[in-house]
């Protein structure tokens, strides 16, 4: 795996319209841009990069967590990823969906539901807004969420950008409830 940069975001929200979160809300997005190995042309054949989500997604979870700090359980997730413009969009499927979730759900302790994602083929500085749900169960309110990032100088036309979204404590403020 080629990584050319790592990029660590922390938001911690402690309050909004001026009253104080319950707890405070916290998500890490940890990004990689990598090289991307079959940008240029059409392959079939899409394991390599299945392979590097693996790989990828062990640094990006490692970086998270430790992001976040000891003492923060995680208790949401999301992934995404934006693929230069000589790749396309299959690429970004092939690193976050076959092998990606593996490693993430090591690093945090589990992880019944999917990590949601998003992905897109865009030129350097696109920003990647990903979905962020409970990793344990997609259908808690409190934490369906989502979080933004960019980087301004990737991707690269033969790079891919991959993200990993790891969160705690749910929106600062959250009271929607499910239907009864």
């Amino acid at each position: 795996m080629e990584i050319r940069k790592l990029v660590v975001q922390v938001e911690e929200t402690y309050a909004e319209v001026g009253r104080p979160a319950r707890q405070p809300s916290v998500k890490v997005v940890a990004a990689a841009v990598v090289g991307n190995p079959l940008a240029g042309g059409y392959f079939e054949d899409l394991s390599e990069l299945e392979a590097l989500g693996a790989e990828v997604g062990a640094v990006l979870a490692e970086r998270a967590v430790a992001a976040l700090g000891p003492d923060v359980g995680v208790t949401a997730y999301g992934k995404g990823g934006i693929v230069g413009l000589d790749g396309e969009l299959e690429h970004a499927a092939a690193i976050l969906h076959p092998r990606f979730g593996a490693p993430v759900r090591a690093a945090v302790g589990g992880g019944a539901a999917i990590i949601p994602s998003t992905k897109k083929v865009a030129a350097a500085g696109a920003s990647l807004t990903m979905p962020v749900v409970n990793k344990d169960d997609i259908w808690a309110f409190d934490e369906m969420d989502a979080a933004e990032i960019a980087i301004p100088d990737a991707p690269r036309p033969d790079e891919v950008v991959v993200y990993l979204v790891l969160a705690a404590g749910g929106r600062p403020l959250a009271r929607t409830k499910k239907p009864s």
